[in-house]
């Protein structure tokens, strides 16, 4: 529905879907061309879609079609037809449509490489991701019950459930202190905001 907003001739199942697929089953193991990885790119907002389809089909291009990467990128006014919503809807300043943008890359990375789900990223009413708070902060603060969590005890799993602490400095804090107990993350080289926003989910005992 949101595809035929953009364009009155092409065939979303014919000329977006049946491609990708079949891009998928040339690549997939086994097959030919299976060392090439294939990736895809979202232009946000020029239909008016909200963030949560956009998410649950890019759960299905990581899940079904395993493919390498999705990229987005904000739709800009004037670029296309006046007749489309994105030329039509000015909700969001030019700096609040690149933060969408942005919101979505971290929702990716959430996905990709930190353990969530589709099912466990929270979205507003409107089905869209908040602009004022990364992600993966929203989703601790709605979920108290688990923090805040002891640095020198707990998983992997459950370090990158905290906010400012990624992949690099989850295995920099389990190797530090396998050999020392930490007292507080610039033990690890984690500094600034960064420190901040993680030290208010996390105890050192």
């Amino acid at each position: 529905k949101y595809f035929e907003k953009l364009s009155a001739y092409k065939n979303f199942d014919r000329d977006i879907i049946s491609p990708v697929k079949y891009m998928a089953d040339m690549t997939r193991r086994g097959m030919k061309y299976s060392r090439v990885k294939c990736t895809t790119q979202f232009i946000v907002g020029a239909a008016d879609e909200p963030d949560i389809e956009i998410v649950r089909y890019m759960d299905g291009i990581y899940n079904r079609l395993n493919f390498e990467r999705v990229y987005f990128s904000a739709y800009q006014p004037g670029l296309g037809d006046r007749s489309i919503p994105g030329e039509q809807s000015f909700e969001l300043r030019p700096d609040d449509r690149f933060t969408r943008e942005h919101r979505l890359y971290q929702v990716d990375f959430l996905m990709r490489s930190y353990g969530f789900s589709r099912d466990e990223l929270i979205f507003r009413a409107d089905g869209n991701l908040a602009l004022d708070k990364d992600p993966k902060q929203i989703w601790a603060d709605n979920h108290p019950e688990l923090f805040p969590l002891n640095v020198n005890s707990v998983d992997r799993e459950a370090l990158l459930r905290v906010p400012g602490i990624g992949p690099a400095s989850a295995d920099k804090i389990i190797k530090s202190r396998r050999v020392h107990q930490l007292r507080d993350l610039s033990d690890v080289g984690i500094k600034g905001k960064l420190r901040e926003k993680a030290q208010n989910y996390l105890v050192f005992r």
